[in-house]
């Protein structure tokens, strides 16, 4: 197999979509008597790593039933529109609250442009396409599709972002979870365990949600998680605590800080910190250095959007007193 595409168990398989760095960016590819399924479809630029799997597998693209978009940031979902033009038999299968920005890119890429810039954000994604809105299925809580009779479980699971949805797989007993379930750099597990950081990046991350989302899954006592960045794993429970525990760490500092121009890097610098003690404590041999070369974009993602949330919250405190 090319060194992108991996084969995991129950039909399921992991394309390293090439976004940002290797392993770094997610899609799966669930294949069920000869019929398909894409999670989450990276950039413009993973099209030929998803193809090429497809061809790889000897699945034709009238193969491919669904593309499913775990939720519409782009580094999951600014490949749908020019993936959904190759895949003629395929849906779009999206939140509710997300599928309109799929069908109409201009507000995504507006608030994309805000947080990664112009330069950077042409680099990266280029153009977002839209999706016809006939080819778009959007999902309410529960709903439950088939690919070749599996069923896949779409649940409600705000927190990163309120059109964030997980999909349970009862075939593998688990979650394709997107960023619910944070995230887990396979250059940063530990020799002995695992470790998983949470994802708090903009703009409506929301601390209680994220907690009961994940708490949620956890609920169904899931054999793995399959996450977008990145892989499979398998120690829920105690990864689970981990993001959740770094996660209240993060909020209870960034309360601590007053409203200055330096809040964002005192952020940084705090959201560093509480990471690399996490890592140490689990064993991870890294140095500080490569810690932080690895998780440099993440750390500036969940300052900017612990920083949205703040705002968020003085603005409804100020309207409750008013």
């Amino acid at each position: 197999m090319p060194e992108y595409l991996t084969a995991l168990d129950h039909g399921i398989y992991v394309i390293d979509t090439g976004f940002y760095r290797p392993q770094f960016d997610a899609c799966y590819l669930i294949v069920e008597n000869g019929r398909a399924a894409f999670v989450d479809a990276g950039v413009n630029h993973s099209l030929p790593r998803l193809l090429g799997a497809l061809h790889r597998l000897g699945l034709p693209p009238e193969a491919v039933d669904w593309v499913i978009a775990t939720h519409v940031h782009l580094d999951h979902a600014g490949g749908v529109g020019l993936l959904m033009q190759q895949l003629p038999n395929a849906t779009l299968v999206v939140h509710k609250l997300g599928a309109p920005h799929l069908i109409d890119p201009e507000r995504l890429v507006t608030s994309a442009r805000a947080v990664y810039g112009a330069i950077e954000f042409e680099r990266a994604y280029g153009a977002v396409l839209p999706v016809p809105a006939h080819r778009v299925q959007r999902t309410e809580d529960g709903l439950t599709l088939r690919l070749a009779g599996r069923p896949l479980q779409f649940l409600d699971t705000p927190g990163h972002a309120r059109h964030h949805h997980c999909i349970w797989d009862e075939r593998s007993r688990g979650f394709f979870t997107g960023d619910t379930f944070g995230l887990a750099y396979p250059q940063l597990q530990p020799d002995h365990g695992a470790w998983a950081m949470p994802t708090t990046s903009p703009v409506q991350f929301e601390p209680e949600a994220m907690r009961a989302s994940v708490q949620r899954l956890l609920s169904y006592e899931p054999s793995g998680m399959y996450l977008t960045h990145f892989g499979r794993v398998t120690q829920v429970a105690s990864l689970g605590a981990l993001l959740l525990q770094q996660m209240d760490e993060m909020v209870a500092c960034a309360l601590e800080l007053p409203d200055t121009p330096e809040r964002h890097a005192r952020m940084k610098q705090t959201f560093s910190d509480i990471h690399l003690r996490s890592l140490q404590a689990q064993g991870c041999t890294r140095s500080v250095a490569e810690v932080q070369a690895l998780l440099a974009l993440d750390i500036e993602l969940n300052a900017q959007g612990m920083g949205v949330w703040l705002q968020r919250r003085q603005g409804q405190g100020a309207a409750s007193r008013g």
